[in-house]
């Protein structure tokens, strides 16, 4: 399954709100720095998604705001 997410780093508070069926939007309080938002976000998609970790992946958008995201879910491996 993919996703496409609209990040906005460095926020006052975190939040995830979803948009579309398959479009979220999440803000994170991480800067963009040293790739912090980027690991923030895919841990607020797996919560979300109720998966683990490891199987969420940033498939594009490593240095923007929007990115594309594939979760694989805990029935495939």
């Amino acid at each position: 399954m993919f996703a496409r997410v609209k990040v906005v780093a460095g926020a006052k508070k975190e939040r995830v709100e979803v948009v579309g069926q398959d479009t979220l939007h999440i803000e994170v309080r991480e800067p963009k720095k040293e790739n912090r938002a980027n690991t923030r976000v895919r841990e607020l998609v797996a919560r979300h998604y109720k998966v683990e970790l490891a199987r969420v992946r940033i498939v594009s958008g490593h240095h923007t705001s929007s990115k594309r995201i594939s979760i694989l879910d805990n029935t495939k491996i």
